[in-house]
């Protein structure tokens, strides 16, 4: 797989997919731009090398029709603020207008095309979607990782018709620093799970074990482990299905000689709600009709010793409901532990990106990954098919 800088792009019309699902509010203002500022490094490259900017991203989920309220208009206008030069604004993604508008393009010229979802083929990776999109330029540049995953048209199909294909400067260092964590880390690397479900992490947590030389769970996915391990968890969330693999997990740590952490009190509450009666017990004595809401203060502070010698962490999932502050201190106390460790610290997966944020220490992590989905993806073993393709 060839970098952007390993291919002369003077003078050509180069398409990039990127990702700019970004959130916005009810005046249609972006709340957090930093998927766009991820990207910057590899759109202002294509520009200096005199070059003609084709983007392409999607937004929210359309469902394959137009609907104003996905329209990329917004990421336009903050592209143009960033960038400092106007971004002009395509009224599709495909069809003869847009070819026009990109034939129109002189050298150093900004592209942005209207939402890739506005059309349900690209979600099905259709063969003429992409044969469309690939019409638009010269060279293609894959720098969209959180949504490598997915065989979507402007990441898989439209590389195929492409003879020019490359990885963007975002791309190459999620992969690279992914391939520090899992491929060749400093030890111990301890991996940090958290979050609902262990249906969701369930190939992740049997590929690490593979990898990891500790192995920290929290969130409601503990639940399940605890139960395996015979504690009573009131009406906590469990998946009784998995009680049988997240034993079998278990076992198959302490065979392997890894470490592995599960809370040893909880946060519990008799319902999800702020002002509900809240109490910290220890797992042996969760009351029958209370649920078990966030990780406890032993338990922090033995997730905390447990990552005092780590020369690599990875981070994915929350160790509580942290949207709601009586619940938030497990997070937020695993977040302070993350950034003050001299270890390369990474942290993926959505609601950790946002409660790494929260917690104000963000500058202080390593590297935070922009998607959630793909870095759990490569958690699991799995190839990425936008990455394969190139």
């Amino acid at each position: 797989m060839k970098s952007i800088k390993e291919i002369d792009i003077a003078g050509k019309t180069v398409l990039v997919r990127v990702d700019f699902n970004v959130p916005l509010d009810e005046h249609k203002n972006i709340t957090d731009d930093i998927r766009i500022r991820s990207v910057l490094p590899t759109l202002k490259y294509i520009l200096e090398q005199k070059a003609k900017l084709v983007i392409a991203s999607h937004m929210g989920r359309p469902k394959g029709r137009v609907d104003d309220r996905f329209s990329l208009k917004p990421v336009a206008i903050r592209l143009e603020e960033l960038m400092g030069k106007e971004v002009a604004l395509a009224p599709d993604c495909v069809g003869e207008g847009v070819k026009k508008m990109v034939s129109a393009l002189k050298n150093e010229d900004v592209l942005l095309l209207e939402n890739l979802r506005f059309h349900k083929k690209e979600q099905e990776n259709d063969k003429e979607f992409g044969k469309s999109l690939s019409e638009l330029c010269d060279i293609y540049v894959n720098d969209a990782f959180a949504v490598s995953h997915r065989k979507n048209a402007s990441v898989h199909a439209v590389a195929e018709f492409v003879k020019v294909k490359c990885a963007g400067l975002l791309l190459l260092k999620e992969l690279c620093y992914f391939d520090k964590a899992m491929t060749a880390p400093v030890r111990p690397l301890v991996a940090i799970v958290g979050g609902a479900k262990v249906s969701s992490k369930l190939c992740a947590l049997e590929n690490m074990l593979d990898n990891v030389d500790k192995l920290i769970i929290g969130g409601a996915m503990a639940n399940t482990f605890l139960k395996a391990l015979g504690h009573d968890m009131g009406r906590s969330k469990i998946e009784e299905e998995l009680i049988d693999k997240a034993y079998n997990i278990i076992q198959d740590g302490r065979q392997k000689n890894i470490k592995l952490y599960l809370p040893v009190d909880v946060v519990a509450a008799s319902k999800i709600d702020i002002a509900a009666d809240i109490k910290t017990v220890t797992v042996q004595e969760i009351p029958p009709e209370w649920m078990a809401l966030d990780v406890g203060p032993a338990t922090s502070l033995l997730f905390a010793e447990a990552l005092n010698d780590a020369g690599t962490i990875i981070w994915n999932g929350p160790l509580g409901i942290f949207e709601m502050e009586p619940f938030s201190r497990g997070t937020m106390s695993m977040a302070d532990s993350v950034a003050n460790s001299s270890a390369l610290t990474i942290v993926g997966g959505g609601d950790t990106d946002m409660a790494i944020h929260k917690s104000g220490k963000a500058d202080k992590v390593t590297y935070i990954s922009t998607g959630g989905g793909a870095f759990l993806s490569l958690l699991e073993g799995e190839k990425l098919p936008g990455v394969e393709v190139l």
